[in-house]
């Protein structure tokens, strides 16, 4: 039996059971049936938007279209079947991120994570005044205190207002990582390391803005241990990804789960994504082709993401994405975070918040 319960999880007049929040997936992996299931176990579901209208029959028509039915299909669907907390992730990197963050203003999800760059500027598309009035809370991801000084510094001049919390995502993560190759493995940039820097970054804002500024640790959490670890420190919350693609309700195929479930610790990869950044993935013979030199020719209908030189680019990252979520892993490849070897099997949501809370538990019986 659990006697010590994690803390629920405030963001102003939001809360939640658990402070967990399942990170954002995008290209298909996380969609409604992920993130209405962890909204159900009392975490925060999050529907990734990056490609997400890439399984629509005419996405090859109208790329942008695709993406905005998709999005409010993936909102809506999640909406109706749970009251729970849900967000979207948007990437900054998108051509489209401003349509997708209006579509998720307009639908009112609890929460919009945007990630692979600070939004500084608002676009004339993007209207602050509809921003602060709505009650959907703004979360940037980052990595690190320098992110975070110098979007709040932005923000809190120039609009009278700062996001309603921030992720900080150290270099554990799977995926687009804010680091240089060299960050890394470098001890400084260790999660534990940038916790304590960007609670102190956001305090200032906070006696500012009189409102708590949550700040969530992302990047290699895997465990309730971890997430007491985290929570000791001053985080107010986890956002975990890796650990939530071994699901049943993971909304990818068997055989992109079953790339994490077999992955061994030497398998894992720092890739140089066509978006600019680097990004950790599960090396297979797609991954090893592209090292070798071997391009994979594409034509691009629409230019999805803004960073993507798509002339030169060896390989279109959204179609191997696309290809590997449908479990085609000769024609793509997963990205994971660095304990993906940890990951043994298939479990429902609930039962990993289970296991997270009796890990939790014993954790604090430990301290």
């Amino acid at each position: 039996m659990v006697t010590n319960i994690m803390p629920t999880l405030k963001f102003g007049d939001v809360e939640t059971r658990i402070p967990i929040i399942q990170g954002g997936m995008s290209v298909g992996v996380s969609l409604s049936r992920l993130a209405r299931a962890v909204a159900d176990a009392g975490g925060i579901g999050v529907i990734g938007a990056a490609g997400i209208g890439a399984n629509d029959l005419d996405v090859h028509v109208d790329y942008a279209e695709a993406n905005i039915r998709a999005l409010k299909r993936e909102i809506r669907n999640t909406r109706v079947f749970t009251k729970g907390s849900i967000g979207i992730n948007i990437m900054m990197a998108l051509s489209d991120y401003d349509a997708m963050i209006n579509i998720a203003l307009d639908e009112g999800v609890d929460f919009i994570f945007i990630g692979t760059g600070l939004l500084l500027r608002m676009p004339d598309t993007l209207d602050i005044e509809k921003i602060k009035k709505s009650k959907t809370k703004i979360v940037p991801i980052i990595s690190g205190a320098k992110g975070v000084s110098v979007m709040f510094k932005y923000w809190s001049r120039f609009y009278d207002y700062v996001p309603d919390g921030v992720v900080v995502e150290g270099p554990m993560a799977g995926g687009h990582l804010g680091f240089t190759k060299e960050m890394i493995d470098d001890p400084e940039y260790a999660l534990e390391n940038l916790i304590p820097d960007v609670i102190e970054a956001v305090k200032p804002y906070r006696e500012q803005y009189n409102k708590d500024i949550p700040v969530i640790a992302a990047g290699g959490v895997f465990t309730g241990a971890d997430i007491l670890k985290f929570l000791n420190m001053g985080a107010s919350g986890v956002q975990m990804a890796t650990r939530f693609v071994a699901t049943h309700e993971c909304d990818a195929t068997i055989d992109f789960k079953n790339m994490f479930i077999n992955a061994k610790k030497e398998d894992l990869v720092i890739i140089k994504s066509p978006v600019g950044m680097p990004g950790r993935a599960i090396r297979n013979q797609f991954i090893n082709d592209v090292e070798a030199g071997k391009k994979v020719p594409f034509s691009c209908g629409w230019k999805c993401l803004r960073t993507c030189d798509y002339k030169t680019s060896p390989y279109c990252i959204a179609l191997a994405l696309v290809f590997a979520k449908e479990g085609k892993m000769d024609k793509g490849f997963a990205f994971a975070g660095a304990n993906v070897h940890r990951v043994d099997r298939l479990y429902t949501v609930q039962e990993l918040i289970d296991i997270l809370e009796k890990e939790y538990d014993e954790a604090v019986q430990k301290q």
